[in-house]
């Protein structure tokens, strides 16, 4: 892991569970780290504690589906940290849980701007600044959603599965240019979002009980793994928490 050490890293979603997490991993290895999230408070406070207990982070409010917001994060974390090594791709919408036939337009609209053309901007404000330095990693938060339909998740199950094939399609443009695109789908995990599902009651994730959900901590230390040459095999793939063997690799089991 000490692949991570001096690298820059900007991680979207970061006011709390994965983000936030992956945030105190990054920096607690020896990464800088720039926090991005609508409520920039939040991200405010953990880039002060992580300064705090001597690392380095600084924070950007960033709305992921404003593309000049995006551009404006990529441009202040490069000018901040001297380039861009590691983007995460983390922030994501679940919310409102609704069948087809009642779908709220507007909601539709939230989670393709949010967790599609979030994606895409990340992606195209990124590939500027890493081609030139000689290449970099770009980490997208997939799902198993992506390819198992789900009751009342049809915005989400559909918006993650143009994630996955964003990913495959940047692997597939950029990998000779040392572009490392992948994917990681982490099962279900002790988010607030969990709580959102929860309180729907609709399709078999809603029946979980906290105590089935992986806390945020194992997806951060994977995203570190994915994040060094060690996951190479797994470039323009989807890595997934649910396998044993990856987390054998990662060293949570």
């Amino acid at each position: 892991m000490t692949d991570v050490k001096n690298k820059s890293v900007m991680i979207t979603g970061a006011s709390r569970g994965i983000g936030a997490a992956a945030a105190r991993k990054f920096a607690e290895l020896g990464a800088k780290v720039m926090l991005c999230a609508r409520s920039g408070g939040e991200i405010e406070e953990i880039a002060a504690e992580i300064t705090k207990n001597g690392g380095t982070a600084i924070a950007q409010k960033t709305d992921v589906a404003d593309f000049e917001q995006v551009q404006a994060a990529v441009d202040h974390a490069s000018s901040a940290f001297g380039g861009l090594d590691i983007l995460i791709n983390n922030a994501g919408a679940l919310d409102p849980v609704e069948r087809l036939e009642n779908a709220t337009v507007a909601a539709w609209d939230t989670i393709i701007d949010v967790n599609v053309k979030g994606v895409f901007y990340g992606i195209r404000a990124a590939l500027p600044v890493m081609k030139p330095a000689g290449g970099g990693s770009i980490i997208t938060i997939g799902s198993g959603a992506a390819t198992g339909a789900l009751e009342g998740w049809s915005h989400y199950c559909s918006s993650k599965a143009a994630a996955h094939h964003l990913n495959a399609c940047l692997h597939e443009e950029e990998s000779a240019n040392n572009i490392r695109a992948l994917v990681l789908s982490p099962g279900t995990v002790a988010t607030e979002m969990q709580r959102v599902i929860k309180k729907s009651g609709v399709n078999p994730v809603s029946q979980l009980d906290w105590e089935d959900h992986i806390p945020p901590e194992w997806v951060a230390d994977t995203l570190v793994w994915m994040s060094t040459s060690d996951s190479d095999d797994y470039r323009g793939a989807v890595v997934s928490l649910r396998d044993e063997n990856i987390r054998k690799r990662v060293g949570l089991i």
